[in-house]
Order: structure tokens, then sequence, then C-alpha cells
């Protein structure tokens, strides 16, 4: 058997963010990009853009940009942190909060649809990812001691 599960990993989350891309700007006219930053914003609380750029792997300056661009329609505030500095702490609007709780549900009912249409158990994959991503997180820190 052929070990390639790296390069389908990439390929198969390539494809993912594609469609993802592709389902929300026609349904929702907000990119995958923009939709995870708040899916971030919303799952951190109240964050910075420093952390948003960390997690999102991007730059500050990047997501400067597209947070001022979430704020501009209305789906996302950016104030001064009060501690003072050039940090901007970020909350998503009620708008926000409205489309990434409407997107989720119908995101997560396509991929189950997927999964299943895949033949593999979607509790059993849902149980797996957690485990690699859980994994990960601890290898990621057993490099950085």
């Amino acid at each position: 058997m052929d070990r390639n599960l790296s390069f389908d990993l990439h390929v198969l989350t390539a494809r993912l963010d594609r469609a993802a891309d592709r389902i929300l700007r026609a349904e929702h006219q907000v990119s995958y990009s923009r939709f995870l930053a708040l899916t971030l914003v919303g799952k951190l609380g109240a964050s910075t853009q420093r952390t948003l750029a960390d997690y999102l792997g991007v730059t500050e300056p990047s997501v400067s940009r597209m947070t001022a661009v979430l704020a501009a329609e209305g789906l996302l505030d950016v104030q001064p942190d009060p501690d003072g500095g050039r940090k901007r702490r970020l909350s998503l609007t009620d708008k926000g909060k409205e489309l990434v709780a409407s997107v989720q549900r119908g995101f997560e009912d396509r991929l189950a649809a997927l999964v299943a249409h895949s033949g593999v158990p979607y509790q059993e994959y849902a149980e797996h990812t957690a485990r690699l991503l859980q994994a990960l997180e601890r290898w990621e820190q057993g490099k950085s001691t």
C-alpha cells in the first residue's frame, strides 16, 4: 500500500476549502477565509488581531485589512485595546454571530452528507479527526519546549 496520506490530506483540505469558498460566496456573499476569521473570533471570544493572525497563519497587516472589511460590513466590532498600544480587540456583532451560526449549521449538514456518501461513519470520522488534532497539538507543544 502506498503511503500518500500527507498528499491526500493536502488535496482533500484544499478541495474542501475551495468548495466552501464557492458555497459561501454564492449563498452568503462572504469568502471562506473571512468566515473562518469570524468563526475564530467567535470561538476565541474578544480576541486581538495578532491572535487571529496566528490562528489563520497570515500576517497582521493581512488580518488588519480583513477585519476592516468585516467591520465595514457590520459583522465584526474592532475596538482599541483597553490596555493601550496599537492592539485592536475583536468581537462579533449580532449580525456576525447570526452569519456564523447560520453557515455552521448548513456546513455541518453538508459535510455529514458528504461523509455518509463516502461510506465512512460520520461519528467515527469525527472522533478520528479530533484525535489527530489533539495529537498534533501535543506534538507541536513538545517541539516548542
